[in-house]
């Protein structure tokens, strides 16, 4: 007989723990594009874990690098030392990044990511005598994880509301989603590239440029609801930053890796920022690991501007370039090389695009927003229980379909892995129209 599992003790997070454990939905094993659930169930993947596992579950290319890492070496400092696949790691990673992107520092996660690159710019323009600019600017319902840094130039009030001051010296864009003149696009949306115009005309003219270190924007807002850039919206911010020698920052820790079917947005937009934060698909999530990786100015400041023989950049974690996190994250962008993933995400894109927007018309779609294999889903609100209607939709999609889905709010996301295939592209959407109906 089995014994009950005891779920009192584990803190959940970003879950209503109370309704969790009053009905836990447990994930035992994967494979794929499927979960199996502890009471056996086949669960279609429809958000690559949490954003992350873009080669689908289990490779075993990747699965067997960890393993043989582990057996080989299990941890090795990069404080004042180093391991192989640190270096190799990196020289991977810049292998398919935007070209000038060239110098990696690794962390263990997009959170991490965020504050490292936040501390990068703040200390890039002290170290070139340029310390006046001290200001960071971010983007309302931004997402950039949950560090200090990463809530205070993220525009999400529950993030931080708990948790008292956050940052000085912050600001925000608003964000460009406009539902009244761009419902239900199919991939940019037409109107609101000047939304991008009041980093100039409101931000700068209210704190002077020369006070401004950086701007860190997702190209694609996913955590708040998948908010797309309007067309030109993000070569206006790189023309602004370039003008009033501001850093310009990607937090590409959702779009990284082939989501948009290019193995970063900056790729796909043709917009190259002076910094990219990446984490979840960089290690396909089989290990903790992020990066940020920078142009090879930034980095050259930090070395020009220390004495010889001395520490350049005071930052890291314990658990910077992990021997088995560098193991996954060679063997996943092979594997992304080897079996043309982004090339595949691409081109399932169109079906995708056409799937989502079958739903319009459905009882509750408000609008529907899609671009390469992301998608959101925004449903009409009951009244005084924002959130109720799309969780509703999660659960019966969860018990009823066998399927998985994430809700913000009341957008539904889809994210599945890139290897989905058109028919269950199908299935994913088909079971949400299922829910919807009844």
């Amino acid at each position: 007989m089995t014994t009950p599992l005891n779920t009192e003790h584990f803190w959940m997070p970003f879950s209503a723990n109370r309704q969790f454990k009053n009905k836990p939905r447990l994930m035992v094993a994967a494979e794929g594009m499927y979960y199996t659930t502890d009471d056996g169930r086949q669960i279609l993947d429809g958000t690559a874990g949490l954003w992350c596992v873009n080669a689908g579950h289990g490779h075993t290319k990747i699965v067997s690098a960890i393993q043989q890492q582990a057996a080989r070496m299990d941890f090795a400092p990069t404080f004042q030392m180093g391991h192989p696949l640190a270096f190799e790691a990196a020289s991977k990673l810049v292998s398919i990044a935007p070209e000038g992107l060239n110098r990696v520092f690794f962390c263990n996660d997009g959170s991490e990511g965020v504050d490292t690159a936040l501390k990068i710019a703040l200390a890039y323009h002290r170290v070139r005598g340029d310390g006046m600019r001290h200001r960071l600017i971010g983007r309302e319902r931004g997402y950039h994880g949950v560090g200090f840094g990463g809530i205070s130039v993220g525009g999400i009030a529950g993030n931080r509301k708990h948790f008292g001051p956050a940052l000085p010296a912050v600001d925000h864009l608003r964000h460009p989603l406009n539902i009244a003149k761009n419902a239900f696009s199919r991939g940019l949306p037409e109107h609101g590239a000047e939304m991008a115009d009041e980093l100039e005309q409101r931000l700068l003219a209210l704190h002077d440029p020369s006070t401004v270190a950086a701007v860190i924007v997702e190209p694609l807002q996913g955590s708040t609801g998948v908010i797309l850039p309007p067309k030109g919206y993000l070569q206006k911010l790189r023309a602004i930053c370039d003008k009033y020698g501001i850093l310009l920052i990607f937090d590409e820790v959702i779009t990284g890796f082939g989501r948009l079917g290019t193995p970063f947005a900056a790729d796909y937009f043709g917009v190259i920022p002076d910094m990219i934060v990446c984490a979840k698909g960089l290690t396909n999530a089989a290990v903790p690991m992020g990066a940020v990786i920078v142009k090879q100015a930034i980095h050259d400041a930090f070395m020009s501007a220390a004495p010889e023989n001395s520490i350049e950049f005071f930052h890291g974690y314990t658990y910077t370039a992990h021997p088995l996190a560098c193991a996954a994250a060679i063997a996943t962008i092979d594997v992304y090389q080897e079996e043309k993933l982004f090339d595949r995400a691409a081109s399932n894109a169109s079906h995708f695009e056409q799937a989502a927007h079958s739903l319009q018309g459905l009882p509750y779609v408000k609008d529907i927003r899609n671009l390469g294999l992301v998608c959101g889903i925004e449903l009409e609100s009951i009244p005084g229980k924002v959130g109720t209607r799309a969780f509703d939709v999660f659960l019966k999609c969860f018990w009823e379909k066998g399927v998985l889905i994430r809700t913000t709010g009341d957008i539904i996301a889809l994210s599945p892995p890139l290897i989905i295939m058109p028919a269950q592209i199908d299935t994913l959407f088909g079971a949400i129209a299922d829910v919807l109906k009844a």
